[in-house]
């Protein structure tokens, strides 16, 4: 019996542990980015080379979700840049005439799609300005408590000169009601205080940052949020 079971021991320990999938990874890899940002690129790839195969909707979106990644924290350049929004933006429009009801689609094509107008300097512009409306509307439509959607609405009032600066803040809030640990919209809540001039707010909002013991998505936070909100507090350090 002993040597029956450390045969069984020896062939299980023999085993050879399956692959992770190219979509797998890439979860795995957009979770622990922090560790590496480099790992980025083979998100990038395997996923590039996984579609040539198998055109299905979940692995467009999760490319629109790392090309948005790897365009902030990984591009050299805003040529760069440019070009990995650009990619993941024709991916996330592509995905949401594939599945027109799925937010997570329409998501990632705005978020790429804000973040190019924004580094081309075209944010603002009559072309660009309505998709990222129209976006946002159908992703509330689809998920009325999606705190990524209410802070993507939050910003795009919070980047016009003639934004509509009540109703972003109440999305930021509402957000944040929803999820307390989703810190990218707790950096644009300070943001936007600071742009009120509500320095000791966005002095707690932004130490609450700092402070978080359960960011929603930790690698965002460590990489990228916790910049930020340093940045912020110290462009408002001097302020009352």
């Amino acid at each position: 019996m002993r040597v029956a079971l450390a045969l069984l021991v020896l062939l299980l320990v023999a085993l050879p542990v399956p692959a992770q999938s190219p979509m797998e990874e890439a979860r795995a890899i957009l979770a622990t980015y922090h560790e590496d940002v480099t790992r980025l690129d083979r998100a990038r790839d395997g996923l590039e080379k996984f579609l040539k195969a198998d055109s299905r909707v979940e692995a467009m979106i999760l490319l629109a979700r790392v090309y948005f990644q790897w365009g902030d924290v990984r591009a050299k350049d805003d040529g760069e840049k440019l070009a990995a929004y650009d990619r993941g933006r024709e991916l996330g429009k592509r995905a949401v005439e594939l599945a027109p009801k799925n937010p997570e689609a329409h998501f990632w094509y705005a978020a790429n799609t804000g973040r190019w107008g924004t580094t081309k300097g075209v944010f603002r512009s009559l072309f660009l300005l309505p998709t990222l409306r129209e976006e946002v509307d159908v992703i509330l439509s689809l998920a009325p408590d999606d705190p990524g959607a209410l802070g993507l609405s939050g910003n795009i009032e919070l980047a016009l000169p003639w934004g509509d600066l009540d109703k972003a803040e109440a999305n930021f809030r509402k957000a944040l009601k929803v999820d307390p640990h989703y810190t990218a919209v707790r950096v644009d809540l300070g943001r936007l205080l600071i742009k009120r001039g509500k320095y000791d707010e966005a002095r707690k909002e932004l130490q609450r940052v700092l402070n978080e013991k359960e960011p929603r998505f930790v690698a965002d936070w460590t990489v990228k949020h916790t910049k930020r909100a340093r940045e912020l507090l110290d462009s408002v350090k001097d302020k009352s």
